[in-house]
């Protein structure tokens, strides 16, 4: 983190992604297929209106889609804005347009990007996809819209035509979600952030119940007044809880299995959850006293990160009373 000039506060940027994979059900199975074979299909509701994307339930009467029809793929725009500054993962790496677009045959508007010139885009512009090279059954396949120019491709294209893909049967996609923010730390939150950065473990007490938090809450959850004392406390503490993690996944940093613990800090009167390890995942037990295990001074930043681990300090278990109304 890096101080804000202004205030003296921490700050950061944080970024959060994952990839969310989703089972896509017999209507959108359809959509996603027929998209890899560069058609696009659409709903009839029962009120007669023709729905693109098609709706998995009827929006009146509640009943899943019967047969879906094809649409386009041509289309009007009906209503727009301009991204004069694209985002990354945004369709396209310049100024584009945002669209509502109504597709031939269709009743109900599909939102995509349109490549084209800011003065050219306009209510009512007609436009065609531009497919991907190598459809994969996802919406990306239409990589955006286009000024449609001379006549309109045909709809209903065979699958192989222009290098369209193989058009077996779509059941699931994979979609990148990605946040990223500047977060700005509260002045408790950069107190225990430098603390940590001496090599410090600092919290704050409650002036009205005199409770002890760490990493500080800013306002005491107990009596709702703000907590306003640091509190220098040690690197010692005890196990109340933990889970044992068994299963891989994307981005582990430990090899399984180990341990991720609620450590209660000695002093403290709320833990906080940090790895377990120095011993076999099995030894671990509630009750266990635990150290922190600092990385080498010069990796320390202002971070809970200079704690790699908690490791056992061979002590005598801390009795049960101790902590059992910290659990």
């Amino acid at each position: 983190m890096k101080s804000a000039e202004s205030t003296g506060a921490l700050s950061a940027p944080l970024n959060i992604s994952f990839d969310y994979t989703r089972s896509l059900g017999p209507t959108l199975s359809q959509f996603m297929t027929a998209l890899k074979s560069r058609r696009i299909l659409a709903a009839r509701g029962s009120d007669g209106r023709v729905h693109a994307p098609p709706f998995e339930y009827d929006p009146v009467t509640a009943e899943p889609a019967g047969e879906l029809t094809e649409v386009g793929p041509e289309g009007t725009v009906i209503s727009w804005t301009w991204a004069s500054e694209p985002l990354e993962g945004q369709p396209l790496d310049k100024p584009f347009g945002w669209a509502l677009i109504r597709l031939d045959g269709a009743d109900t508007a599909f939102l995509h990007a349109v490549d084209i010139e800011r003065p050219a885009l306009r209510t009512g512009l007609r436009v065609r996809p531009r497919w991907a090279a190598e459809p994969s059954g996802h919406i990306r396949d239409i990589e955006c819209f286009e000024a449609a120019a001379g006549e309109p491709p045909a709809a209903g294209r065979p699958a192989a035509a222009d290098g369209a893909g193989d058009a077996g049967e779509v059941t699931m996609i994979t979609t990148p979600v990605a946040l990223g923010y500047q977060h700005f730390a509260s002045p408790t939150e950069t107190s225990h952030l430098r603390g940590l950065g001496e090599g410090r473990m600092v919290g704050q007490r409650c002036p009205s119940c005199r409770k002890v938090y760490i990493p500080p809450r800013g306002a005491c959850p107990t009596c709702g007044v703000p907590t306003d004392e640091d509190v220098e406390l040690p690197d010692t503490g005890i196990v109340t809880t933990f889970c044992v993690v068994n299963v891989p996944f994307a981005g582990q940093k430990v090899k399984p299995p180990y341990v991720a613990a609620s450590v209660l800090i000695d002093g403290a009167d709320i833990a906080f959850q940090h790895l377990v390890l120095g011993c076999d995942a099995d030894e671990v037990h509630m009750g266990m006293r635990v150290r922190a295990a600092w990385k080498p001074r010069e990796e320390w930043g202002v971070t809970m990160e200079n704690v790699s681990h908690f490791e056992p300090t061979g002590e005598a278990d801390a009795p049960y009373e101790s902590y059992s109304h910290h659990l």
